[in-house]
């Protein structure tokens, strides 16, 4: 059975944080912005420190890396090795005037202290229909225009803060439904980064009043609006950050 959009509760941005490192809304939000111009897909490679306090400290690495692979098709994936889990997430797509177009997603996750996990997303726009899995379940899902999956939205709302935008809402397929996710810039921050002075740009994704999650992000204009830091704190405490460590771009 196809199954047509809708919009549910936010859900966290394990995304973000590669899935295992991986709320407050804005007061009258602006609408999302959507006139400037697309900002140039760049080839990239980043590694991150990974971190996850949870009444001990678990330290690990993570890997992000965006390759041209011809004819209009890019290729963008993310490693995390850890003591407690590894990750390996991946996404096809095409880049269609300033807009990631989803072909082939996948995801797995394995380790000691948590369960196993996949997902797949493969999204036939000519038939207008995404199918995959999660877990033990299969689905089917009718496609709207301009929808994500959970790895290349990250990468649209890095294009998006390239190119001028501050305030963005992306619908994306993830777990077998429809989530709307909203981000917002909160300010010009400063950071201490790998021995150097980085004036970032601070996001953070924006939940409904009551939540108590809270996703904040860097991003770094001088380095092409890279992601440079990441903080999701949990509403029990728990929090979960990434920090560049390097990056060739």
């Amino acid at each position: 059975m196809i199954h047509r959009p809708t919009t549910r509760a936010l859900s966290t941005l394990t995304g973000l944080v590669f899935a295992l490192m991986a709320n407050n809304a804005m007061a009258d939000p602006a609408e999302p912005e959507t006139d400037p111009s697309p900002a140039e897909l760049s080839p990239y490679s980043a590694t991150y420190s990974a971190s996850m306090s949870k009444g001990i400290t678990l330290n690990g690495a993570g890997k992000r890396e965006l390759s041209d692979q011809g004819n209009g098709v890019w290729l963008y994936r993310t490693e995390v090795d850890s003591f407690i889990a590894d990750i390996n997430e991946s996404l096809v797509f095409r880049w269609d005037d300033g807009q990631v177009v989803p072909l082939r997603y996948r995801y797995k996750l394995s380790g000691l202290m948590i369960k196993d996990r996949e997902q797949a997303i493969d999204f036939d726009w000519q038939a207008g229909v995404a199918s995959g899995h999660y877990r033990d379940e299969e689905f089917e899902l009718e496609l709207a225009d301009g929808v994500l999956d959970p790895l290349g939205f990250q990468l649209q709302l890095h294009q998006d803060l390239k190119a001028g935008k501050r305030d963005v809402i992306y619908q994306v397929i993830d777990k077998g439904d429809y989530d709307d996710d909203r981000f917002a810039v909160l300010e010009e921050e400063t950071l201490k980064l790998n021995g150097r002075t980085v004036n970032a740009l601070k996001a953070e994704k924006v939940r409904e009043d009551d939540s108590k999650r809270e996703t904040l992000m860097w991003f770094d204009p001088e380095q092409d609006y890279l992601l440079v830091r990441l903080l999701q704190v949990e509403p029990d405490g728990s929090e979960y950050e990434l920090r560049l460590k390097e990056a060739e771009i």
